[in-house]
């Protein structure tokens, strides 16, 4: 059995529809402390909510929203790539506990799905977590289905964010508009 990191609603409808037409059995995990501000970590939440209902499959909802935790991890790497490695890691690291502790024999994460993310670092750190808890990890590069997915979530009118989730990332997407004005 498989435990699936789910960062968000939308970015879950194509690892979930592929785990299930290859009948791997899977229980999603949303464990995401990177998400700010904490209305918009409710707003994913909701929205992964409504797709488990809506594709029909179970999620552990860890609602350990330590945001002091992940800031005190990323604060010295506030750039990319070097504070997603570390929110990568903390996540599936995370994952692969809880992935062990239940009994799952294997871990995946619906990172893989999005092409803003740094791919090959996720399947890394995602194979290191996995061995050091006994586990395999399954990689499926799902970009490719990227704006089908998004399709997707529109038409089930799931809410999608606008930025990846931390304070930093959503201090980039922001900053553009002042810089413009």
């Amino acid at each position: 059995m498989l435990l699936l990191h789910i960062c968000c609603g939308p970015c879950c409808f194509i690892p979930v529809k592929h785990l299930k037409a290859n009948g791997i059995d899977f229980k999603g995990y949303f464990y995401n402390p990177n998400i700010h501000p904490l209305q918009e970590y409710l707003a994913r939440r909701e929205a992964l909510r409504q797709v488990a209902d809506l594709l029909d499959f179970e999620v552990i909802f860890d609602d350990m929203y330590d945001l002091e935790g992940f800031l005190s991890q990323v604060i010295f790497e506030p750039h990319r790539p070097k504070r997603c490695e570390v929110c990568y890691y903390l996540r599936l690291a995370r994952t692969a506990k809880k992935a062990k502790e239940l009994g799952f024999s294997a871990l995946s994460t619906t990172l893989l799905f999005s092409p803003f993310q740094f791919h090959e670092l996720i399947k890394n750190i995602g194979e290191e977590v996995a061995k050091k808890e006994g586990l395999s990890f399954y990689y499926q590069d799902f970009r490719s289905f990227y704006y089908e997915g998004k399709r997707l979530a529109v038409e089930a009118k799931i809410y999608r964010q606008k930025y990846c989730g931390c304070i930093f990332s959503e201090k980039e997407r922001f900053i553009k508009r002042l810089q413009k004005s």
